[in-house]
């Protein structure tokens, strides 16, 4: 059994999103939107399928320095436990700031911070690649020496911390407020508003930003998303987006001095010949349109009742995933990958995407019922999934038709 808390609390995320889904049903607030929620939920399952892969850098590295290089053996009493909280939030403030300050660093960030909504399906927008750039904040944490199991579970709790503070369904919250990170302080870190850029990098403990000049309080009500909006549900378009502007950045900066400092200096900035610091535009909250992709209801319909079955579908490989060899968990990230990637593409109306759902809705199933036979198992495996294409197939082909209708 998978004893990741995280995959374990998969269950519990999805139960407070729907107690705030009935929360804004009550409060007639626009808190959701299909295409963003599904976009978000696709971050966070390719997160989890990369983690299945990264998890060396994240705890392989750690473990090899803890058990070849740490400096002392510490006695696990409670000023260890203590002292392991405060310092696993620390390393996560500093990670986290310089995911924000260092242009190169701010790629693997950058995801959790496009949606241009604010609810407990942004905390799951997760990037695939962070784990890259901020691995080794952690590691003075094992030289001290630091079990890494331990390390593990508090580096896991602190995250968890962090899902419920994404929801502005909670106002603040007294004097809570000058010790933890609240939803409130948390709203400010996603803000696009000039004043709010680069601030609140808090864990789970607000003290860090008062401590090291980065705190703001949340004064206007913040305009969510980043300067310059990815607009696209595509997940894994996602995770490169920053990267593809980076090259096509770098290659008009001629000096390799240059180059490097557009790499480790802020996002935005340029050297002088090319303009200079970029810095954050302006907000005319009264005036700003979030990218919308007006679809018709059936589309809707026909994307939850997909995304359904992969978050099943994903939440049962990943408690099993022990049991699959390497080639066949790439090979089934692929897969479920590309259902995420359709789902939110769906919504675009990009050609190349209604070929691939095509493709998907009939070739996975064809695949599950020869693998049912092969390995004989039980028909009903086979019934269920020749049922599923059925529905899909013509499903979909009513989606289509509605979608290129011709307009008179």
């Amino acid at each position: 059994m998978n004893l990741n808390p995280i995959v374990l609390s998969i269950p519990i995320f999805f139960i407070l999103i729907g107690i705030e889904l009935v929360v804004e049903r009550l409060s007639h607030r626009k808190l959701y939107r299909l295409p963003d929620s599904i976009a978000n939920l696709s971050c966070g399952i390719t997160s989890q399928l990369s983690g299945l892969f990264m998890r060396v850098l994240a705890i392989g590295v750690y473990e090899v320095i803890y058990s070849q290089g740490a400096f002392f053996h510490l006695e696990k009493n409670w000023i260890y436990w203590v002292a392991l909280i405060l310092l696993v939030d620390l390393a996560y403030y500093w990670a986290h700031r310089m995911s924000h300050e260092i242009n190169l660093f701010w790629g693997g960030h950058v995801v959790h911070h496009q949606s241009e909504e604010y609810n407990l399906s942004v905390a799951l927008r997760q990037s695939s690649l962070q784990v890259v750039w901020t691995f080794a904040f952690n590691l003075p944490l094992a030289v001290i020496g630091f079990d890494t199991l331990d390390f593990a579970l508090i580096s896991a709790l602190n995250t968890l911390y962090q899902f419920w503070i994404h929801t502005e369904a909670i106002n603040k919250m007294g004097w809570l407020e000058y010790v933890f990170n609240t939803p409130s302080h948390h709203r400010v870190h996603h803000g696009r508003n000039p004043k709010y850029i680069d601030k609140n990098h808090a864990g789970s403990l607000i003290i860090w930003d008062k401590m090291f000049g980065t705190f703001q309080a949340e004064e206007e009500r913040p305009v969510y998303g980043i300067t310059k909006p990815i607009n696209s549900w595509n997940a894994v378009w996602a995770n490169v987006n920053h990267y593809a502007t980076m090259a096509s950045e770098l290659k008009m900066i001629h000096s390799w001095r240059d180059k490097i400092r557009y790499l480790f200096n802020k996002p935005g900035w340029l050297p002088e010949n090319l303009g200079g610091y970029r810095p954050a535009p302006a907000i005319d909250s009264a005036h700003f349109h979030k990218y919308d992709t007006p679809a018709p209801v059936a589309l809707n319909y026909y994307v939850l009742f997909q995304y359904i079955i992969c978050l099943a579908g994903t939440g049962a490989f990943l408690f099993s995933q022990a049991k699959f060899s390497l080639g066949e968990k790439a090979l089934v990230s692929v897969l479920i990958s590309i259902v995420a990637v359709n789902c939110g593409v769906l919504f675009e109306n990009k050609r190349w995407v209604f070929i691939s759902e095509w493709l998907r809705i009939i070739l996975y199933p064809l695949a599950a019922i020869v693998l049912c036979i092969y390995f004989q198992l039980p028909l009903y495996y086979t019934v269920l999934a020749a049922v599923y294409m059925v529905v899909s197939v013509s499903w979909f082909y009513i989606v289509y038709k509605k979608i290129h209708a011709p307009t008179s």
